[in-house]
């Protein structure tokens, strides 16, 4: 097993994203600390996956990251990994952003992975450990409607790779994944929410999709074990695009086939 006797916590694991990254992370020998807002979510997920504790919390709060640090040594004794996978999803452009709105997506999407790095960074000197953010493809511009998540995983991106470069003799690595489209379940309810088809997996564009299918949770959890586990070791500060086509210098075919 891959994570054999790791402890990682994984932020936003009780659904989506996380929550496949904490169950494969589990079956390669992990002992995961599930995190998410709702309790009755965390404690479900927590308690089908072996050697699993979970803590809620709302990253949102300056004081959230140092509790979810605490809680996670006190019930599973250290710090391996932590995978930053949390994030405020909203829709706004420059007429709804307005300061609140602006300021909760910093927090969550960029404070929050900075405060969880600054109060587990003496574990994870001691692990000689490492953290894998989950960022965005949307980093490199984003779309008219995701202004302010567009801003914040841009910020997080730059916050991934100087961590890397600052904490690099500490033996603390930090990696980072910008996310292309993916069917999460919160992915497909918004889509619906926005006017699609039940059926709008399965009819996605072929410039978005030039497989037929975009990702699903299970290939971002599949690549997140190798950047976890010692097998990277010493890589860090590496920013990787999970999409189905490279996102500098695109040109995507037009005509249809």
């Amino acid at each position: 097993m891959r994570l054999k006797d790791k402890i990682i916590l994984v932020t936003g694991s009780t659904t989506g994203i996380g929550e496949a990254i904490a169950r494969r992370c589990t079956l390669e020998g992990a002992a995961v600390m599930v995190h998410g807002l709702e309790a009755e979510m965390a404690r479900n997920v927590a308690g089908s996956l072996a050697g699993a504790a979970y803590h809620c919390n709302d990253l949102a709060r300056p004081d959230s990251a140092a509790e979810l640090i605490d809680a996670t040594i006190k019930s599973l004794g250290r710090l391996d990994a932590i995978v930053n996978n949390a994030a405020w999803v909203v829709r706004s452009n420059i007429e709804t952003t307005d300061v609140a709105l602006f300021d909760r997506c910093m927090a969550i999407n960029v404070r929050a992975p900075m405060l969880l790095f600054k109060h587990a960074l003496p574990h994870l000197k001691q692990a000689r450990g490492c953290v894998l953010n989950i960022g965005s493809i949307n980093a490199y511009t984003g779309e008219a409607n995701q202004l302010a998540y567009s801003v914040s995983k841009g910020a997080l991106m730059t916050l991934s790779r100087n961590l890397a470069d600052a904490h690099a003799r500490d033996q603390v690595r930090v990696n980072h994944f910008n996310l292309g489209w993916v069917l999460s379940e919160n992915e497909y309810k918004l889509k619906m929410r926005e006017g699609l088809p039940p059926d709008w997996p399965d009819k996605v564009p072929p410039a978005f999709a030039p497989s037929g299918r975009i990702l699903t949770p299970a290939h971002v959890a599949a690549a997140a074990v190798y950047w976890l586990s010692d097998e990277s070791r010493p890589i860090s500060g590496s920013v990787l695009e999970l999409e189905q086509y490279p996102m500098i210098g695109r040109n995507p075919v037009k005509e249809g086939k």
